[in-house]
């Protein structure tokens, strides 16, 4: 029998947007003109799942998780993906040690992806071998180092950065890794007064935030927004959304024409979980059909694959969502 989760009061609502917004405020202090790209980003967090960030050099994505980092009192550690990388040297290793009675055995030296927030810098120049460390971590969180399995800190969260222009060096991520991420979202070029500010913030101190959330809130805030209702027409617009995108199904002409594969039942729990953080951010205690389309690109645009014709008109993946957001009628 399934378990019903009790709905949350409205102190832990209230809670959870006070202490999300601290968040958002803490992260903009120092990252300007990317609003759109950290409260993506929140979301995901605040869903408690891992994130891929987009962008050519220089747009903030590091800064931004570095910035996330220092506004929650958790554990961190960049890993910067090389092709010489090997996945000892995320996972940890067993290393032979001396006691202080001189008796030596062997004990497990655990590696950078054993903290709270992982910053997996430019994840596509590391080789397939090292990518597959790094599955296991963010699907299961634990780490197998030879017949030992390891449980990782919790929560746990990978936050990747890619660049999508230089591939010269890179090892694109395969469909089944892309998939364990819950959004990815991309980092656009700012501009105008934007690129002012960040002028003007260069030839200052730059802020230092201060950890407004620690592990323990960062938990129950994630319980929170798990309990928030979703009504049944609401989740069937979702799936629709999942099945437009499948081209046996569809009636979409582009998805028809261009799309080998549509996204996973993962890109549906990804709306729907998003879905419910986002509702809360906007002051809301329940779902709307507004918040998965708010949602759609980030939560399936790395989940639908087009073939070799869509590829070649160059068409994108979001051009596909906003057609299928267009076609599918609300509930």
């Amino acid at each position: 029998m399934t378990e019903v989760q009790e709905a949350p009061s409205e102190q832990a609502l209230d809670e959870f947007v006070t202490h999300a917004q601290h968040l958002e405020e803490a992260v903009q202090t120092v990252l300007i003109g990317q609003s759109g790209v950290v409260r993506e980003t929140i979301i995901a967090l605040l869903a408690g799942g891992h994130t891929l960030l987009e962008g050519v050099p220089g747009l903030g994505k590091t800064l931004l998780v570095r910035t996330l980092a220092a506004s929650l009192d958790l554990s961190f550690s960049r890993v910067q993906f090389t092709p010489d990388l090997m996945p000892a040297d995320i996972t940890g290793t067993t290393i032979l040690r001396e006691d202080d009675a001189g008796g030596r055995g062997f004990a497990f030296q655990p590696g950078p992806l054993f903290a709270h927030l992982v910053l997996a810098d430019e994840v596509n120049r590391a080789t397939p071998k090292t990518q597959s460390a790094l599955l296991e971590a963010m699907q299961e969180h634990t780490i197998t180092v030879g017949n030992d399995t390891h449980q990782l800190p919790d929560p746990f969260f990978v936050l990747a950065t890619q660049n999508p222009l230089e591939m010269e060096g890179t090892y694109p991520l395969p469909e089944a890794q892309l998939d364990r991420f819950l959004l990815k979202i991309l980092v656009p070029f700012p501009r105008g007064d934007t690129l002012l500010s960040i002028v003007q913030q260069t030839l200052v101190r730059p802020p230092t935030p201060s950890a407004v959330l620690d592990g323990r809130r960062l938990g129950e805030m994630i319980r929170v927004a798990r309990a928030v209702p979703v009504a049944a027409p609401v989740a069937r617009y979702a799936v629709a959304l999942i099945e437009a995108t499948h081209p046996e199904w569809s009636e979409v002409d582009p998805v028809q024409r261009y799309v080998r594969a549509g996204a996973s039942p993962r890109g549906l729990q990804a709306l729907v979980t998003c879905a419910q953080v986002r509702a809360l951010l906007e002051g809301r205690y329940n779902v709307a059909v507004s918040d998965v389309q708010a949602l759609a690109h980030p939560a399936l645009r790395h989940r639908i694959l087009l073939n070799f014709e869509g590829q070649a008109e160059g068409l994108s993946t979001d051009a596909v969502v906003d057609r299928v957001i267009e076609a599918v009628p609300v509930q």
